[in-house]
């Protein structure tokens, strides 16, 4: 009887990682192809499950992040607000469990600026608590590559007169490739890898370093040959500007 029982949880616990596994995948998969409506599903899919342990929690955090980022970059605010409730709840009970608090940080920086591209009007009064988080996160976890990949989403989009600046930016974004790279597990079918490969191209195309942005996008399109988002418009732009620099 106890024999079953072991092997009952092992056969559970081989269950949970392979759908963990496969949750991974067709995230990757998704965001390759720029399919938002099947990211979507998977979020609501795992919303609807019961009992999600803390790793799942964790796992539907940052496709919920990646979601309502999306969401705010093509007009659909109200559909943000939603997730974004769901995806807050989840970082304050992680905090009050004590459970990963640097990244925890991190997500609420990453949420103060979801809440300033649904209402900018709010810039002025909430707009240094991410800076606040952010630093918080790094404090904790000085190797937390998310959190530097939120402070150069704040130095990026920070207007000048505020102290933002973009070459700053690429400094924190670089550091977090970095870090990213340090990890087998986190460059390989991970949409955070390609994410801060296709921001890395998008902010040296701002600030003209043609070369780099290049490199960036050769390494994202090794990874990932059909990534939509280099290959459809990115790299496009790219191309526009070096040829519009060459005139």
């Amino acid at each position: 009887m106890e024999r079953q029982k072991y092997l009952l949880i092992s056969l559970l616990l081989i269950i949970v990682t392979m759908v963990q596994a496969s949750c991974k995948q067709k995230i990757f998969e998704a965001y390759v192809k720029s399919d938002m409506q099947n990211w979507k599903l998977i979020i609501d899919s795992l919303e609807n499950t019961t009992s999600l342990d803390k790793e799942e929690q964790l796992e539907l955090l940052n496709y919920q992040y990646g979601y309502i980022g999306w969401c705010i970059g093509n007009k659909r605010k109200k559909e943000a607000e939603q997730y974004l409730k769901k995806a807050e709840h989840t970082v304050e009970s992680m905090l009050k469990a004590d459970y990963l608090p640097s990244l925890m940080y991190a997500y609420k920086a990453a949420f103060i600026g979801f809440r300033i591209g649904i209402s900018p009007y709010k810039a002025p009064f909430i707009g240094f608590d991410s800076v606040t988080f952010a630093d918080k996160a790094l404090e904790l976890d000085e190797d937390n590559a998310f959190a530097y990949e939120q402070k150069g989403n704040i130095q990026y989009y920070m207007p000048s007169v505020f102290g933002g600046s973009k070459t700053e930016a690429l400094k924190y974004y670089e550091r977090a490739l970095e870090l990213f790279e340090q990890d087998s597990l986190k460059v390989k079918e991970d949409w955070n890898y390609l994410n801060i490969l296709g921001i890395l191209i998008q902010a040296n195309i701002a600030c003209d370093n043609h070369e780099k942005a290049d490199t960036y996008c050769s390494k994202a399109l090794a990874v990932a040959p059909e990534f939509v988002w280099v290959k459809k418009e990115l790299f496009p732009e790219l191309e526009a500007k070096r040829d519009n620099h060459s005139k």
